[in-house]
């Protein structure tokens, strides 16, 4: 039988991206198969993410825990764009592309001459794929932790009367990433239905709003504003609380209807609590939480974990424990999602969480900076091997 190949087998990808949103468009698409060229700055020693290291990471390497998390399956090209005889063999693998994938700064793709109007008269079925902050015609690069700020999120996050707090994962950038996959496949579509290119643009401030969902509905149509209230929900209770066993773990509850309170009280040894009047529906229990969460921390604590959440699942409450990143990545039904190399090579999560019929295709790791530069200039811009060397002489290529 042969190697079993990915939807996208036949796609080429060239990626200017950097940091985690766009990456991580390359990564789906390295997941389902394509062919992804990732073009570093050989000026700026490579995407920044490289050096965001850990203290308990070695620094003599070009690799990171942070850029191990986008770039699995990827091909690494350092070069200097600046160079004309280098652009030239970067225009040779755009011409071949299916998708690129930017996210330079401001006013940089147009300098480098790396934009979608000089790179589609050399592709006109290009698909290009732009991550900005605010836009292309705003001057001002996007950050995850500004727009988490400037978009309601970093408001919204924290106990109640306590200060704003940053989420502890890039999650504007990884939502403008999931932006960018849709737009590129529905431009996908569009170009087996038309043969025309497109540039798709997604900005992390529209990707951050339309993440607010019914928070944002909350005060567009309810009028009312949003306010900090911890891990619990403005329009369910309880719904994301966290309460204290008996063996001093934690749980959370996502009780969403009046049936499944009523089962929540039956398990915890007080029926008669789910008929009181103040408490019967979910709109009774949203007005009444002040009163209702403490008789459920009370009674929440009399037994241990474990054995409450089992009785809380065979009962079709939902209901999950308080994990530390090792418990959530050592259970049995995420393994699949886990990415290793060969031998003592790093590990990884996989982007694509949807199945597919081919299942996980295999992953060659993050790679070192300019680890594939000669290999793919050799092959798909066809340059002499003489001719690459004299580019590794000047400094305008890496090849480790």
């Amino acid at each position: 039988m042969g190697e079993t190949k990915g939807l996208f087998h036949d796609l080429l990808v060239v990626e200017f991206a950097s940091v985690l949103a766009g990456p991580s468009v390359g990564q789906f698409f390295a997941e389902m198969g394509a062919e992804v060229y990732k073009i570093e700055n050989l000026k700026t020693r490579g995407d920044v993410t490289r050096r965001w290291k850990l203290p308990t990471e070695p620094v003599d390497s070009s690799l990171s825990a942070y850029f191990a998390s986008a770039n699995w399956g990827k091909k690494s090209v350092a070069v200097d764009l600046s160079v004309e005889e280098v652009k030239d063999l970067v225009y040779a693998l755009v011409k071949k592309a299916d998708i690129v994938l930017s996210s330079f700064k401001p006013g940089d793709a147009e300098k480098l001459g790396m934009d979608y109007s000089t790179l589609s008269g050399l592709n006109p079925g290009l698909l290009y794929g732009q991550v900005t902050g605010y836009g292309r015609q705003v001057p001002r690069a996007g950050y995850d932790a500004v727009l988490q700020a400037e978009a309601g999120f970093m408001f919204l996050n924290g106990e109640k009367g306590g200060p704003p707090v940053k989420m502890p994962v890039a999650l504007i950038d990884l939502m403008a990433a999931h932006q960018l996959k849709e737009g590129l496949l529905a431009a996908l579509y569009r170009r087996l239905k038309t043969g025309l290119g497109q540039y798709v643009e997604v900005s992390l401030l529209h990707a951050a709003i339309s993440s607010l969902a019914n928070q944002a509905t909350n005060y567009l149509v309810a009028g009312q504003a949003p306010v900090r209230m911890g891990s619990e929900h403005p329009n369910i209770v309880p719904y994301g609380t966290i309460f204290r066993t008996l063996d001093e773990k934690e749980i959370v509850l996502a009780v969403g209807d009046d049936r499944q309170f009523q089962a929540l009280c039956r398990v915890l040894g007080a029926e008669e609590l789910g008929s009181v009047a103040l408490f019967k529906t979910n709109k009774d229990r949203v007005m009444h939480r002040q009163d209702l969460l403490p008789r459920l921390q009370q009674l929440v604590a009399r037994h241990h974990q474990q054995e409450l959440l089992q009785a809380l699942i065979q009962n079709h409450v939902p209901a999950g424990a308080v994990h530390s990143i090792p418990e959530a990545l050592a259970q049995p039904l995420v393994q699949p999602q886990l990415i290793q190399a060969e031998g003592q090579g790093p590990q990884g999560v996989r982007q694509v969480a949807f199945s597919a019929p081919e299942g996980h295709l295999p992953l060659s790791p993050p790679p070192q900076l300019g680890q594939h530069t000669w290999q793919v200039l050799r092959q798909q811009a066809e340059i002499s091997e003489e001719d690459l060397r004299e580019l590794v002489r000047k400094g305008c290529i890496l090849v480790p």
